[in-house]
């Protein structure tokens, strides 16, 4: 593919950044910016804003209400939403399950289920991950057993992000007790507002409860609400987690957050020198830049194949790794710069006074980030598990 911007996409880029301009509230972009907790409200509001102009379904086909967008603008808003402090279009039901909808579920399913994710009527959290099944998601021992029209659901998902706000999730469930453990699973729709689903917080280091607990308790869901074929839920679930590693790579965040980290490293005293002029670290920074602009080479490169109607596969696995440990060591190397700036409860040492702890490198959000975003090596598939999955495909096994 041509790397090189057409005029048009240029100014579809200007396009974009009118459009952010415009609409997107500054309160919020800059709770985004400090690293601070976006309300539902706030969630809602962005995707009501980006629905109102058909930007919301960004990778949906127009037949299903999408934007249709190519690789190419998908990127595009991505760098701008990233740099203009966006919050990120929540993907649980945009991103994950849609995809899978359109290509496993029934007209029935679709005509129900996706016009609803585009009002906002419906907020979806995902049920894959379980105590003793994360990344051996073929663990999960959450069980559904067919009793007449419904299935009745026992069991315990983990991680649940974002759970909380929710009302649907999309649960991998155990059907078949006697195959191999990949071949027993189907994919469900549960409403949680169903009698025997509880959603339980839990509150990570930064007092925020982002991830949950969900349980299942003779939950009773429609036999309808089956996607696909019951025990095929391993081939949509790997499906699925194609489109979500893709996500990760998160390229416009670290392209953001290189920024940052240019800016703070400018700013930061060293020596009574800049810390940008540090030998040492000035070549760190370089490193991680040069890594990032290959990986959104690639990056570009997998979506164009995607956008052609090619599900991404090792590929996926591939992106998922690097842009985890790109955006890693962005996050470690402004928590370095901003030095005793990057204090995790800043709080605790003025507490007693009306005054905030001065920060002059404005950089409050880098230790939240360093250490929230520990997460996304292991989530999605731990980085360990795709590296093995990249050797197994592309390399056929050999070490």
């Amino acid at each position: 593919m041509d790397l090189a911007y057409t005029e048009q996409e240029m100014a579809f880029r200007a396009e974009v950044r009118a459009f952010l301009e415009e609409k997107l509230d500054k309160t919020v972009s800059e709770k985004v910016r400090l690293g601070k907790e976006l309300t539902k409200a706030d969630m809602e509001a962005w995707h009501a804003a980006l629905q109102e102009r058909g930007w919301l379904a960004q990778n949906w086909p127009q037949e299903f209400g999408g934007a249709e967008w190519s690789a190419v603008q998908r990127n595009i808003y991505e760098e701008e939403a990233a740099r203009a402090h966006a919050p990120r279009i929540v993907p649980f039901g945009l991103s994950m399950l849609a995809p899978v909808l359109m290509t496993f579920g029934s007209k029935e399913q679709q005509n129900r289920w996706l016009p609803r994710i585009l009002t906002g009527q419906d907020w979806w959290c995902q049920g894959y991950s379980e105590p003793g099944a994360g990344s051996d998601l073929a663990s999960l021992k959450t069980r559904a057993v067919r009793d007449g029209d419904h299935y009745i659901v026992n069991g315990q998902k983990t991680w649940t992000t974002l759970g909380q706000h929710a009302n649907m999730i999309f649960c991998l469930v155990r059907t078949d007790t006697e195959c191999k453990p990949q071949e027993g699973i189907s994919f469900l729709l549960i409403d949680m507002n169903t009698p025997g689903v509880e959603v339980r917080p839990i509150v990570l280091l930064d007092g925020t409860p982002e991830v949950n607990e969900v349980w299942l308790t003779d939950v009773k869901v429609p036999v309808e609400n089956l996607v696909g074929e019951e025990n095929k839920g391993w081939t949509y679930a790997k499906y699925l987690l194609t489109h979500e590693r893709t996500n990760i790579a998160g390229v416009g965040f670290s392209q953001a957050g290189l920024e940052t980290l240019k800016r703070v490293a400018k700013s930061a005293n060293h020596n009574g020198r800049p810390l940008s002029e540090n030998p040492h670290f000035a070549a760190r920074i370089a490193q991680v830049e040069i890594e990032l602009m290959a990986m959104a080479t690639s990056n570009l490169r997998i979506l164009a194949a995607a956008g052609a109607g090619k599900a991404p596969g090792v590929e996926a696995s591939m992106l998922k790794v690097k842009g985890t440990e790109i955006r890693q060591s962005i996050n470690d190397l402004t928590r370095r710069a901003v030095g005793p700036y990057a204090m995790p409860f800043a709080s605790e040492a003025v507490e007693g006074s009306n005054q905030p702890l001065p920060d002059p490198l404005d950089a409050g959000a880098a230790t939240k980030s360093y250490f929230n975003n520990r997460k996304i090596s292991i989530f999605g598939g731990a980085n360990e598990v795709q590296k093995n999955i990249i050797a197994k495909v592309a390399l056929g096994g050999r070490g």
